[in-house]
């Protein structure tokens, strides 16, 4: 039996909600369905046709998304529909028919540097996972099929997947001009072939599901709250277009130390010190009005 979590996400189309899940459901292809007849190749979305208000569904990456007619208001039936697909998923439902979906999707990938030298980017046009994995061997990279692929070059240090892209930190006996475009061609065949980025479990089994992202969150003081919030809506966007991520680990009020971990490129970079003393410091003491706070990185 899987573990699916079904969150409600509102859209700027007050007729479309989206039930967005904690794992993808389809191999980085979207399916549209008009009509139970369409739908014919899957079965979820039979099923939610059989509800007499749906008008359209769309499944794509970790989502389904629902268009209704006009003959009620989604703030009454939403819930019974996210639940009707929780327990569908949950009981092993056939999302879409194996021979529906095509073997290929068209993927581009392309590589970026970072500031970090030992870590370049590579950004593909599909989303790849929800959540942030950073793996630093293939011990700790069973649960991602494409980390454990990429580590046995023998050049790959680590590996970090977010959002839409891959950072691969390397040893010193390599030359990026040497190997990117393996690296490249390799991502972007394991992504076209629809094999996983991550197992089923792995959200649930790392802590990474929004539930448990929820509840972490929920339990840390109102400094660390606001810590965290101006860490996502100012720092993590910077961070993440330069391959890499910093993450929340404890405030200690005592002293006013805040502690972080970096991740992907931002872990070892070189510029990574400068950055938290006179960026990320000074943006806390200033925003938080506390002259005396400090940040640590815990690593890197």
């Amino acid at each position: 039996m899987s573990n699916y979590h079904v969150s409600i996400q509102e859209t700027s189309n007050k007729t479309i909600i989206k039930f967005e899940l904690n794992q993808f459901i389809t191999k980085h292809q979207s399916f549209e369905f008009n009509n139970i007849d369409e739908a014919k190749s899957s079965p979820l979305a039979q099923q939610l046709f059989y509800l007499p208000f749906v008008k359209k569904v769309y499944i794509s990456g970790n989502f389904i998304a629902v268009e209704r007619y006009n003959i009620v208001e989604w703030k009454d039936v939403q819930y019974d529909v996210a639940k009707q697909i929780g327990e569908y998923l949950n009981n092993g439902g056939v999302i879409i028919e194996e021979d529906a979906a095509p073997k290929k999707v068209p993927v581009t990938v392309y590589a970026e540097s970072t500031p970090n030298p030992s870590v370049l980017k590579f950004v593909a046009n599909k989303k790849l996972v929800t959540a942030p994995y950073e793996f630093t061997s293939i011990d700790h990279a069973k649960l991602s099929p494409l980390a454990s692929a990429l580590f046995h070059f023998p050049f790959v240090k680590e590996v970090f997947i977010d959002e839409n892209y891959v950072s691969i930190s390397k040893y010193d006996i390599a030359e990026w001009n040497d190997i990117t475009m393996e690296l490249r061609e390799f991502i972007k065949t394991h992504i076209e072939e629809g094999k996983d980025i991550l197992l089923p479990e792995a959200p649930e089994t790392l802590n990474k599901t929004n539930e448990k992202l929820d509840q972490n969150f929920e339990a840390l003081d109102d400094t660390s709250k606001q810590i965290v919030n101006i860490l996502e809506e100012y720092v993590k966007p910077a961070v993440q277009s330069d391959g890499g991520n910093i993450m929340f680990e404890s405030y200690n009020a005592s002293d006013k130390t805040v502690k972080v971990v970096l991740q992907g490129a931002c872990s070892g970079c070189p510029s990574s010190t400068f950055t938290l003393k006179n960026g990320i410091e000074n943006m806390l003491k200033d925003m938080l009005n506390d002259t005396s706070l400090k940040v640590e990185a815990i690593n890197g």
